[in-house]
């Protein structure tokens, strides 16, 4: 019952927050740092990868620096593994909202005043479905990595009725690696999560340009190798 108001309270703050209170924004992360620990980081980490506009990047850095202190409680493998657990938890609620509701209600809600409390209109959606329809599958892996993708992806793989288990190995190969980057990143920059923030887009660019370059040589692997084998 304490996690379910902690959880209302934290929807209600984090929707506000990103409609204009700079100062409620200021809160929830005061309180997270107050109340820094497994259970919040993959709370707020399933906040994150729903529609609500939450950072990660305030979130697992944070965490990763603390888990390096002497006096700390966190691990920061543990701290990676919980914040993949939350954004996979929050993106399979994106996926089952989208695949039961359907396209015309969620473009409703990304209208509605609702939505656009939490910085969503149906233009982002459109973006979100064009990317997956370009790149299929593998759209909720990469989309991982890029800003405002990032937290939409989950829906129109949902709406297209994406096999779960693909979606759920995806999601968590992303997440996982960009929870990786964001602990590296919060080690190196002590924890600083507003310097990590601005350089959020050209830190994404890099790790798409990477994904992208590791996805090609497994393909150029498996050509070879089949081609090796079809000669024999």
């Amino acid at each position: 019952m304490k996690l379910f108001s902690i959880l209302i309270f934290i929807f209600a703050l984090s929707s506000s927050a990103f409609a204009g209170d700079a100062s409620i924004y200021t809160r929830i992360t005061d309180w997270y740092s107050d109340n820094l620990n497994y259970g919040t980081v993959t709370l707020l980490m399933t906040i994150e990868s729903t529609f609500i506009p939450f950072p990660s990047e305030v979130i697992v850095p944070p965490a990763a620096y603390k888990a390096l202190q002497a006096d700390a409680e966190l691990n920061i493998i543990l701290v990676v593994l919980f914040a993949t657990l939350g954004a996979v938890l929050g993106a399979l609620i994106n996926f089952y909202l989208a695949k039961f509701l359907g396209r015309p209600i969620i473009y409703k809600f990304a209208d509605s005043r609702l939505g656009r409390m939490c910085l969503l209109d149906s233009q982002k959606v459109v973006q979100a479905e064009a990317y997956f329809r370009k790149h299929g599958a593998i759209s909720t892996f990469i989309g991982r990595f890029i800003p405002v993708i990032r937290q939409l992806i989950s829906i129109p793989a949902g709406i297209a009725g994406m096999k779960l288990r693909p979606f759920i190995v995806f999601t968590a190969l992303g997440a996982f690696l960009w929870n990786v980057v964001l602990a590296l990143l919060g080690v190196l920059a002590h924890g600083q999560s507003d310097v990590i923030q601005k350089y959020n887009t050209e830190l994404s660019m890099i790790i798409v340009g990477v994904a992208g370059l590791f996805i090609c040589y497994v393909l150029y692997k498996g050509i070879r190798g089949r081609k090796k084998t079809d000669s024999r």
